[in-house]
């Protein structure tokens, strides 16, 4: 198959980075096109020295024209934008948004959620909430492949096989998630300039975090009754990763044991799904660089109640990697194609601010 050509819109923010970096390395693609509006006539090793004297074009501003010569544009754009961009797709276009843009399936709920009125609703129709392992089969349906959160990604990849398969109690789900500082974009240098961001953890968002609102609307749809969860998301003194720890109460039919063949059985031909051995603990260094999301059930003092940890890169599986992932099974390529070269290590991450 010839190489698709590929325009990445926000190329510069730590995911549009990543995700030029990954798709420098796939065989499928030419990068044609590299969008920034602030960083015009810029090289993309402006942001990341290990893309120096790649054969990639200058950051350009966006124009309606580019779509014409390219078949793929992935969007990294602040919440809002993809919006106003996936009313310029032509026929031949799809587009791979990794923005809240089209996650929620009300235009109301993304106005009570994110405070921004949606410009493109007819297309909301168009898009799909494309969480890979648990979508796959009508992910290439649509033109526009919206990818979940990082937070998300975390909770709802151990979660959902376990609400289908009635496990788990619908009623006091608790989630409590920590992250990377990259998750809020390059501006949380500023923002927490007084706040000793590099060695202080800090929950914020609290009981009304934008993530909710996705988790949410997962979650019912996995099993068509309303789940009652509260989450708490914690900013944490890392550059990357994830750990999202979960405390469940088991059904009446359920106990440790079926738990874990549930999540061996749904995940068994998950190239990037580990669920590792009972009362595994679990660190975000071991899936920092990588697409994996790692899971371990864990018991507790208590029969009927279990700790979930679950662990991903919020750059890759929670971003950039998930990108790509979905665009393999949209031309139906293998889930790894572009990503089995990345290595569990922790990268030093040069960036200029």
């Amino acid at each position: 198959m010839s190489k698709l050509n590929v325009l990445i819109a926000g190329s510069t923010g730590y995911i549009g980075v990543q995700l030029t970096k990954l798709l420098l390395k796939h065989k499928n693609v030419k990068i044609k096109f590299l969008c920034g509006s602030s960083s015009k006539g810029k090289l993309i090793s402006y942001y990341d020295r290990s893309l120096k004297n790649k054969n990639l074009p200058k950051i350009t501003k966006f124009k309606k024209e580019f779509l014409k010569k390219i078949d793929v544009v992935f969007s990294a754009l602040p919440d809002g934008e993809a919006q106003k961009l996936s009313n310029f797709l032509l026929n031949k276009n799809i587009l791979i948004d990794l923005s809240a843009d089209f996650r929620l399936k009300k235009a109301s709920d993304y106005l009570k959620w994110y405070k921004i009125k949606h410009r493109a609703k007819n297309n909301i129709k168009k898009s799909i909430y494309a969480l890979p392992e648990i979508n796959k089969k009508i992910i290439k349906n649509y033109k526009i492949i919206s990818c979940p959160g990082c937070y998300p990604t975390s909770v709802l990849l151990p979660l959902v096989p376990l609400i289908k398969k009635n496990l788990i109690s619908l009623k006091n789900i608790i989630i409590d998630s920590k992250s990377g500082y990259s998750g809020a974009g390059r501006g949380i240098h500023k923002k927490y300039a007084n706040k000793n961001l590099y060695e202080s953890l800090s929950a914020y968002g609290v009981g009304f975090h934008r993530h909710n609102s996705e988790i949410q609307q997962e979650l019912n749809l996995s099993t068509k009754k309303k789940v009652n969860f509260t989450f708490t998301p914690h900013l944490s003194p890392m550059f990357r990763g994830i750990l999202s720890t979960i405390y469940v109460e088991l059904n009446n039919n359920s106990n440790f044991l079926k738990i874990i063949k549930a999540l061996k059985t749904f995940y068994k031909n998950e190239y990037f799904i580990k669920i590792l051995k009972p009362n595994s603990l679990l660190s975000t260094n071991d899936v920092i660089n990588t697409n994996y999301c790692h899971i371990s059930i864990c018991k507790t003092k208590f029969k009927n109640k279990i700790i979930i940890l679950s662990a991903i890169d919020n750059l890759i599986k929670g971003g950039a990697g998930q990108a790509v992932q979905n665009f393999n099974i949209y031309y139906n390529f293998h889930d790894n194609r572009g990503l089995k070269w990345l290595k569990n290590y922790q990268l030093y991450y040069f960036c200029y601010f």
